[in-house]
């Protein structure tokens, strides 16, 4: 009980202490405590509100007194109260009536002192927006005016020095909300603009290309020329430029043409004086003010890559002129002039890793798309013009800083086909010339027209003398066939012309393709001459002693090409002509023509021939035929005299064995079925008449009867039949020095088989020769020699 009333003080002190707000949580202890602890603390409670009721009452009592003196002393004064406020009412009356006056007037003061206030307020807020109005109006003008990257600079005044001086005002919000859309205007505008420029530099890209192509090689031209003087000056015979060509006909460059060379460079034109890159520059600044640069240099960049694909595609004729393709570089120079003209005058446009990407697909492009087209030339001309414009495009561009290494290589693709197709016209000339040959020696009437041909052709001859009229041994087509090919020489000469290659390089090109027009070309046109129908034994005759001096003239040719190109031949790794090979095969090939000719012509006349083989005598005398065979021969060996030795005594020779062959052949058809001794001896007599054509020596150079063993068999044969001389022959077959050594046993047979015939069919035809003992006798020795030659025959074969 003494621990609860402690507690119970100190939750009254609580209550008493605490916000009314605060006392739920102190009242909730009471009620959690001991049991009855309720009541015990409202008894307390009770206790303590009669102790503060008594110190009220107290505090009441000690204040009453001062109370009821107060109330008095305010009674005393309200009487005086009332006097005052009468006074202080009439007081009142009395003033406002004076300041009614004063108050108008101080009214009428208020006011104008507010309307000035307000004028002056107005005038500064003016004076403030002012500048703000007139920036905004020049942005409107520049805007009439297209200065639109300054409008660009007036905005962002705007944005950043007046709008936020006035920006509580209507009139600035919608300036704010207008200067987005005059942006995009300008943008819109100038893209348009750049939209304009790369149409105009689509369309003047080609003039652009010319005009830079005329200038790289005007200042080609210039250098070559002050090249040339200075390497007179030094006193050289010979010029040979920096890339290696070869010009024999030096001449003096004159001031004239050296003043026209400086004219030239002072109306040098660039690509801005063809083109305004105005809206390039303008567009770029503009963009870059937007903050959108990289949008612009995309879409540019995006644009000239589509460009670039429309100039590097060709049209389908390109190749038919050289207009044609120099439409095609001078765009293709335009474009990457224009290219870097942007590089080197704008920041950030384009990049020299854009422009040497771009140029590599150009490139790629460009190599591919000529040697298409290129491969369609067929004219010479064309491809050398197209050659020199392939060279300055090169030249032009490698001056503006691009590679062009795979242009050059390409060129030497170009050239194989340049040969190619010189080739091709030269084998035309070739032909052309041996058409029109007439396959005779060259007349000379006099000196002159002797100096003439050797002046085109190196013919030397100590032998021959200087007496005219007279004759040269080769025909027209040599010293024709001699220029054509310097022709040619002069002509692959053309094409090394700036390929920037060596001295030595150049002289083993020129080598190469003259040894392909030596042993192709020329060889092939020789080969097809020598096999035409028309070309009788004097023309071959002929064709193999032009091809004899062609083949000296060689040496001639190389030292020409040495001369040229200032290259010796014992230089290393110098190429040789192979002319004597072309020329040997050729006159091989017409020996062989002339051969088989021969043969042709031998078989002409033996089919002529028309024995009759039933008959009993001879005429007497040799077979016409034969005899105008003979006479052919003769006069055709006679044209041999200019041939080598031994090419006029194997045709001979030839010849003799093929007109011996032909008459066995004869002989021994198997058509013929019977001949009599009358055909035996008149056949006779036309092979005595080959054998004196043979010891007649119709070509010198043989010795003994070496001529006359073509007709051996022949002879033996014949012989053996005019004789009948059977037991020599069978008693000495087989031996070395037999008589008949060459008749063969089946062509004996075979022979005698037809006589005996013969002689059967001539008893039938007379009754009175069956009766005969001579010929009975005749008849039986004929069927012992078949007997035996047949044992012969078939001894033969066995051992075979």
């Amino acid at each position: 009980m003494a621990e609860s009333l402690p507690e119970h003080e100190r939750i009254l002190q609580e209550i008493e202490s605490t916000d009314t707000a605060c006392v739920g949580p102190t009242l909730r202890s009471v009620y959690d405590d001991q049991p009855n602890a309720h009541q015990k603390f409202m008894e307390k409670l009770d206790a303590c509100i009669r102790n503060h009721d008594r110190e009220i009452e107290k505090m009441c009592n000690f204040h009453h007194q001062g109370f009821v003196d107060a109330i008095t002393e305010l009674l005393k004064v309200r009487a005086d109260a009332e006097k005052l406020k009468v006074q202080v009412t009439d007081t009142n009356r009395r003033l406002q009536d004076a300041g009614k006056e004063v108050i108008a007037q101080t009214e009428e003061i208020i006011q104008c002192r507010l309307q000035q206030r307000n004028i002056t307020t107005v005038v500064e807020k003016l004076q403030l927006c002012l500048p703000v109005l007139e920036m905004y109006s020049k942005l409107k003008e520049q805007m009439n005016v297209k200065r639109y990257y300054s409008a660009l600079k007036t905005m962002e005044q705007l944005e950043k020095i007046y709008f936020p001086r006035v920006i509580q005002y209507r009139f600035c919000q919608i300036m704010i909300e207008n200067l987005p859309k005059l942006r995009e205007e300008i943008k819109e505008i100038s893209m348009s603009d750049l939209k304009d420029f790369l149409e105009s530099i689509r369309k003047h890209s080609d003039k652009i290309g010319e005009t830079a192509m005329k200038q790289a090689q005007q200042q080609k031209t210039f250098n070559t020329a002050q090249q040339k003087q200075n390497n007179l000056n030094y006193g050289k015979n010979m010029y040979i430029s920096n890339d290696g060509i070869p010009d024999p006909k030096v001449e003096i460059v004159s001031k004239q043409t050296l003043e026209e060379e400086e004219e030239h460079e002072d109306e040098v034109l660039t690509a801005h004086d063809l083109v305004d890159f105005s809206p390039v520059y303008r567009c770029l600044h503009i963009y870059s003010v937007l903050g959108d640069a990289e949008t612009f240099e995309n879409y540019y960049r995006k644009q000239r890559r589509k460009q670039a694909r429309l100039v590097l595609q060709p049209q389908s004729n390109m190749h038919e002129t050289v207009e044609g393709y120099r439409r095609y570089f001078s765009q293709i120079v335009g474009f990457f002039v224009v290219e870097d003209h942007i590089l080197h005058v704008t920041q950030g446009l384009i990049t020299r890793a854009y422009t040497d990407e771009l140029w590599n697909m150009a490139l790629s492009k460009i190599v591919a798309v000529l040697r298409t087209h290129s491969s369609y030339c067929t004219d010479p001309d064309l491809v050398l013009e197209l050659k020199n414009l392939i060279v300055v495009f090169a030249d032009t561009l490698q001056g503006y800083g691009f590679p062009v290494n795979r242009l050059f290589d390409l060129l030497f693709e170009i050239r194989d086909q340049y040969n190619e197709t010189l080739l091709k016209k030269w084998a035309v000339l070739f032909r052309d010339i041996f058409e029109a040959d007439n396959y005779s020696p060259i007349p000379i009437s006099n000196e002159e027209e002797y100096k003439i041909v050797i002046s085109k052709f190196p013919f030397q001859d100590p032998e021959l003398d200087k007496c005219f009229p007279k004759k040269l041994p080769m025909s027209q087509s040599v010293p024709q066939i001699y220029i054509q090919v310097k022709e040619f020489i002069y002509a692959s000469l053309k094409f090394s012309e700036s390929l920037h290659r060596s001295s030595t390089e150049i002289d083993d090109m020129l080598r190469k393709s003259t040894n392909l027009l030596l042993t192709r070309t020329l060889s092939s046109c020789l080969q097809n001459l020598i096999k035409k129908p028309h070309i009788g034994l004097t023309e071959l005759v002929q064709i193999i002693i032009n091809t004899t001096h062609l083949e000296q003239a060689c040496k001639y040719l190389e030292d020409f090409i040495t001369n040229i190109t200032n290259i010796s031949q014992e230089t290393v790794h110098t190429a040789r002509l192979y002319g004597l090979s072309t020329f040997k095969d050729a006159r091989h090939a017409a020996e062989g023509e002339i051969y088989t000719k021969l043969n042709q012509k031998i078989d002409e006349f033996i089919q002529l021939a028309d024995y009759d083989w039933t008959m009993t005598e001879p005429d007497g005398r040799a077979s016409g035929y034969l005899m105008d065979l003979i006479n052919f021969l003769r006069s055709t060996f006679q044209v041999f005299t200019h041939l080598p030795g031994k090419v006029a005594q194997t045709a001979c020779m030839s010849a003799c064995q093929h007109l011996s062959t032909s008459l066995m052949q004869m002989l021994l058809d198997s058509d013929l079925k019977q001949i009599s001794m009358g055909a035996i001896q008149q056949f006779n007599l036309d092979v005595i008449q080959c054998e004196l054509f043979a010891s007649s020596e119709p070509v010198p150079g043989f010795h003994g009867e070496t001529l006359q063993l073509a007709f051996i068999d022949l002879r033996q044969l014949l012989d053996l039949f005019m004789v009948w001389d059977w037991s020599t022959y069978l008693a000495d077959y087989g031996q070395p020095r037999s008589k008949y050594l060459r008749v063969n046993p089946s062509t004996a047979l075979a022979l005698l088989e037809k006589v005996h015939r013969g002689m059967k069919d001539a008893k039938k035809n007379n009754i009175f020769a069956q009766f005969r003992k001579n010929d009975r006798d005749k008849q039986k020795l004929i069927e012992t020699v078949v007997r035996q030659l047949r044992g012969l025959v078939n001894g033969m074969s066995q051992h075979s």
